[in-house]
């Protein structure tokens, strides 16, 4: 045993003295390369004499690093987050020129900016040169994951004995739909997803699941970590009592919609027992939480919804290789947005200004940070995790879901899989890995490229109202940028909604390929009967333009109404009525979906979804996106499952899983199968009677 621990002790300083020696020799190349960094004192001294002085700075930079770097971090907690990814440098360059100062004789000298370059380099390298050696030296892995395992179970008071039952991943691929998942993976492009599915011996299966007729981020997940998503019309959507327009990618919007769910349930989440939720809109119950955007709103220390970008920041390493992948991909998107101009790639929308910051913080430092903090939650044996990786999403809404650009994204983020799958190997606990998504995306050019104006013009015009000249350009890319602004610590707080005063012009929302249309003059919601007393022109002006598929309206005689082109209308009152008329092109399902969002208390007026091919799948967003989502048409609506063998079946043979709300259940069926018996206690006594499982270990 003394041996062993000899043993231990002689490997843990051999990768110090390594790591030191590499740190050193980083050192003496930048001193030769750099002419403002200098290790000697005059030219006559030797070269024994520098590489001393190299040895000396590389120590007390490396001790300043362990000792300092921790406190100095903890105490910019209040800066922004992306602030403090550049801070982070000139800190680590402050470091470097005290440790230059410690070296006997003023040997050490730089000047500030050339101090930021060297500390970033070497940390850089002493941080893969640590973690190489740790790596190849499988019993120190092992031993490491181990302790910090044991050390909360220590912390939090757990059974030791629970590590034997499995744990659970579920990573979610944000619009990465089912047919996109399966040519990427047949192509070479995400060789994990293919091991798992084609591999010699194929560890999972891949099953499409329909969304409901908002197949959007907002409601899907909210469905799937809560269990329900009733009166989610769309993205956005306005609410008639309070005057408020609810935006799900804005923190008081999300707090309310999981507010709602949970008042609706009955229940905390899918994550209620041991969860993390990494990157999401909305908690899932989970105490573990970072990047979740519903609790970003809130002010204080309860507000842990930025927490991962301090811990990700804390390591300088970090901080160094994100922000040079961040320059890149900046770098990558301007070239191929200059190439697809310079080509003539059309359908096209603009990308410039702030777009390629945006695109780089989605694609690069959300996606580091969250699987950073996946990876921390599988080291120390968190029982359930659902993490949200969005890149593909954002750069398939400006540069299309079938194009290069987006390819290349799922091609890193397949790393991004791969480097998760081995770290769940390795630890003491059993990880089952899920992949899901939460809808898909589909392609085609925009309403206002193709015909000239916007919905709104559409909707103005059949009102008799005045249409300014040209087609005013809608906004894009609301989900990337309502993170980066919580990340620059500038949230909407609680009540920061968007408010429409009283008037008569009529409020126009897009959601992808979806519009609706109120009338806030009009309480309740309104008839068709009403709209066509106020507005005569309107509602045959909307159904009858090509860019348009079909129409939901209220009618006082007949009920819930779809209308098509050239008078056609189908009664979705009566239960039979299937995917015929107007919902014949968008295939099966279409009628319970749009029955069901009618039954919504906040439904619009007017619900409209774009015309749609069922041939090429292309439709017509009503926003500034060439890939959409949030409607019906195309492969927005068929995202997968993509789930271990170990785990039952999803839905029984020839049955098709159906709605976030379904999806909900058969995780939580999972759950329980990874956990063992549960026994279910009652929530709440109400209206509808709702349990929910808890698990009988005790809740950590």
């Amino acid at each position: 045993m003394r041996a062993r621990r000899w043993r231990r002790a002689g490997g843990t300083l051999l990768r110090v003295i390594a790591v030191w020696a590499v740190s050193t020799l980083t050192m003496l190349a930048l001193a030769g390369i750099l002419p403002d960094f200098q290790l000697r004192a005059d030219d006559d001294d030797s070269i024994t004499r520098i590489a001393l002085t190299a040895v000396w700075g590389a120590g007390a930079f490396g001790l300043l690093g362990a000792l300092v770097w921790p406190v100095a971090v903890r105490a910019l907690l209040l800066v922004p987050a992306l602030v403090l990814g550049v801070l982070v440098f000139f800190l680590n360059g402050s470091l470097l020129l005290i440790a230059l100062r410690l070296i006997p004789d003023g040997r050490g000298e730089s000047d500030p900016q050339t101090a930021v370059v060297v500390a970033a380099v070497m940390s850089a390298v002493a941080s893969a040169t640590s973690g190489a050696l740790a790596v190849r030296d499988d019993d120190a892995y092992r031993r490491r994951i181990s302790r910090l395992a044991q050390r909360r179970r220590r912390r939090q008071g757990a059974d030791d004995g629970r590590t034997g039952l499995p744990g659970t991943v579920f990573l979610q691929l944000d619009g990465v739909g089912h047919d996109v998942l399966l040519r990427a993976a047949a192509a070479g492009l995400m060789p994990t997803v293919a091991q798992w599915l084609d591999g010699s011996e194929p560890s999972h299966r891949l099953i499409p699941w329909r969304t409901d007729w908002s197949s959007q981020t907002g409601a899907s997940q909210l469905g799937i970590l809560h269990g329900s998503n009733h009166d989610v019309p769309a993205f956005r959507w306005y609410e008639k009592e309070t005057g408020e327009i609810l935006v799900s990618s804005r923190p008081a919007s999300a707090a309310r919609m999981q507010r709602r769910a949970i008042e609706r349930t009955k229940d905390g989440g899918l994550l209620t027992f041991d969860g993390a939720s990494r990157g999401n809109l909305f908690s899932g119950g989970a105490d573990q939480l970072a990047l979740v955007l519903s609790i970003a709103a809130r002010r204080g220390r309860s507000n842990r919804s930025r927490a991962g970008y301090f811990t990700y920041f804390s390591d300088p390493a970090n901080a160094v290789r994100t922000a040079m992948s961040f320059v890149a991909e900046v770098g990558r998107e301007i070239g191929q947005s200059t190439r697809a101009r310079l080509r003539g790639d059309t359908p096209r929308v603009k990308r410039g200004g702030l777009y390629p910051f945006i695109r780089a913080f989605a694609t690069v430092v959300e996606r580091d940070v969250v699987v950073a903090a996946v990876l921390g939650d599988i080291l120390v044996g968190r029982t359930a995790v659902y993490a949200d990786l969005v890149g593909y999403d954002e750069v398939a809404h400006h540069s299309g879901p079938h194009s290069p650009d987006a390819r290349k994204v799922l091609e890193r983020l397949d790393r991004s899989l791969a480097l998760i799958a081995k770290l769940a190997e390795r630890t003491p606990r059993t990880y089952r890995i899920v992949l899901l998504s939460d809808h898909g995306q589909s392609p085609g050019e925009t309403f206002a490229n193709a015909y000239g104006l916007t919905l709104a013009d559409l909707v103005r015009a059949g009102c008799g109202l005045p249409v300014p000249r040209g087609a005013a350009r809608s906004m894009s890319g609301a989900e990337a940028r309502d993170a980066v602004r919580i990340a620059l610590h500038r949230p909407p707080v609680e009540g920061g909604e968007e408010h429409v005063g009283p008037g008569t012009d009529p409020v126009v929302l897009a959601s992808g390929n979806l519009g609706l249309i109120s009338f806030p003059d009009i309480g309740g919601r309104a008839t068709c009967e009403q709209i066509d007393r106020l507005h005569p022109a309107l509602l045959s002006t909307l159904a009858n333009h090509p860019g348009i598929g079909f129409l939901l309206v209220r009618s006082e005689e007949y009920g819930a109404l779809v209308l098509g082109a050239n008078g056609a209308r189908l009664r979705l009152d009566d239960p039979d009525v299937g995917d015929t008329g107007p919902l014949a092109a968008f295939g099966p399902g279409a009628a319970d979906a749009v029955r069901r969002t009618d039954g919504f208390p906040h439904v619009a007026d007017i619900m409209v979804n774009s015309w749609h091919d069922p041939v090429s799948g292309r439709v017509h967003a009503f926003e500034e996106q060439i890939g959409s989502h949030g409607g019906l048409g195309g492969e927005q609506g068929r995202p997968f499952l993509l789930s271990p063998f170990t785990l039952s079946r999803p839905v029984a043979e020839g049955q098709e899983l159906v709605g976030a709300e379904q999806v909900h259940r058969v995780l939580r069926r999972w759950l329980r199968e990874c956990q063992g018996p549960q026994v279910l206690l009652p929530i709440a006594e109400g209206p509808r009677r709702e349990e929910r499982a808890v698990q009988d270990v005790p809740r950590t």
